[in-house]
């Protein structure tokens, strides 16, 4: 670690400045020597950091969407050029470049700030050593030394001998049941920052090996990070540990104010949305209206969340509009509430027991026909017969009652041929 630290010793000149300067102010208020004036000073910095980071962490958060919603293609490509690695890497270049999407995007704020956290470990180290490095001269660097953070020196580790921590002015015990807690609040935060981003911000219709990459990844940093932990500095896990904390709460505002579509998140975000509209009776907050203009702008192409969205202002009487507002609409509530009434209604299912009674009640019916045809028939024949000739069409009369009663084909026969007779 101390090889690794040594390649950014360029830059600890800087972090050792800004540490001392927001030292300078936390020094006059808590005093000099105090864990609280070089702790405080330690979290200022990760925050002027992480503030300074935060175009890349937009970049990171457009990035990984992108790359969510460009995983079905990515899987088609390589199931498509499995046996050709190099057309493979040209179209997937060539899908990064039309969709202007970079992979690299959503490491950008680790890599960023990587030079301040091994800076910042340089610095320590030598705080730890007795050297004075950067600006940090001989009496700040004895004021330095004499901090402690909640019995813990600054420039302490878990692994620390003994023998060095007593020459710190510390117990090796206090040490180690800080670094320790530290350490597990190090690798929870973590957890739980990719936890609800699993959970909450991906999009649940895209399945693709990428999910179970990231899946992996969210049990894997934790384990990765308490390893590490060990070896850090209080100093050390205090920045990492405040970087943590602000990456969770960044996410959290992330996923509540603009959510990856189709995700829970962007359900539960839409779903408050309706609710302030039929409050409001209009959209407040450019951030809402800009979500609701790129709602209206994909038409057709919404997902099953968005739909439903639209759908409710319609049962509001609003129609959602270019700009993102909403406008009172008659024919929304006409599509709304007549649209349920319109609709055809099902017949009601009917039980086993009531279809066989019908069943039963409809052979009555037709055997009471049959019978009556029968009575009607018998009647016509009891009738008496004129002797007079019969004209062809009482002789196909006749016929076809002849053979209905023989059980033949009913309705009228066609009349047979002269030659047949």
């Amino acid at each position: 670690m101390d090889t690794i630290a040594s390649l950014f010793s360029f830059i600890t000149w800087p972090v050792s400045w800004v540490i001392v300067q927001f030292h300078k102010l936390y020094g006059a208020i808590f005093g000099d020597d105090t864990g609280w004036a070089w702790g405080l000073s330690i979290v200022s910095l990760v925050v002027l950091i992480r503030i300074c980071l935060i175009p890349l962490f937009v970049k990171q958060i457009k990035s990984t969407r992108n790359m969510q919603v460009l995983q079905p293609k990515m899987k088609a490509i390589q199931e498509r050029y499995k046996n050709d690695k190099q057309r493979q890497s040209e179209e997937m270049m060539k899908l990064y470049k039309e969709t202007g999407t970079n992979p690299l995007s959503s490491c950008l704020p680790i890599l960023a700030q990587s030079p301040f956290f091994f800076a910042l470990y340089h610095v320590l180290s030598s705080i730890a050593s007795g050297k004075t490095i950067g600006v940090i001269d001989q009496p700040l660097l004895d004021s330095a030394r004499q901090a402690h953070i909640f019995g813990a020196p600054l420039a302490a580790k878990f692994m620390d001998s003994e023998d060095k921590v007593a020459a710190l002015g510390a117990s090796l015990t206090d040490v180690r049941v800080i670094t320790a807690i530290m350490i597990v609040l190090m690798s929870a935060s973590q957890f739980f920052t990719q936890r609800q981003l699993m959970t909450k911000n991906v999009d649940l219709t895209v399945k693709t090996p990428y999910m179970q990459q990231q899946k992996m990844l969210m049990y894997i940093f934790p384990v990765i990070f308490a390893v590490m932990g060990i070896n850090f500095p209080v100093g050390v896990l205090v920045y990492w540990l405040t970087t943590n904390v602000w990456t969770m709460g960044q996410q959290m505002y992330v996923i509540n104010q603009n959510p990856t579509p189709g995700s829970k998140a962007q359900e539960q975000y839409l779903g408050r949305l309706l609710k302030s509209v039929s409050t409001h009776g209009q959209v407040r907050g450019r951030t809402r209206r800009n979500t609701v203009k790129r709602v209206v702008a994909k038409g057709p192409d919404r997902n099953d969340i968005e739909r439903k969205f639209i759908t409710g202002l319609a049962k509001l009487g609003l129609a959602a509009q270019e700009d993102g507002t909403v406008t009172k609409s008659d024919a929304a509530v006409l599509e709304a509430e007549g649209g349920a009434a319109q609709k055809r209604q099902q017949p009601k299912r009917q039980t086993k027991a009531k279809r066989q009674t019908h069943t039963g009640a409809g052979a009555a019916k037709e055997a009471g026909a049959d019978e009556t045809a029968s009575r009607t028939s018998l009647t016509k024949q009891d009738t008496p017969r004129d002797d007079k000739p019969k004209s062809a069409g009482r002789s196909a009369a006749s016929g076809s009652s002849r053979q209905a009663k023989s059980g033949q084909r009913k309705g009228p026969q066609r009349p047979k041929h002269p030659s047949k007779k």
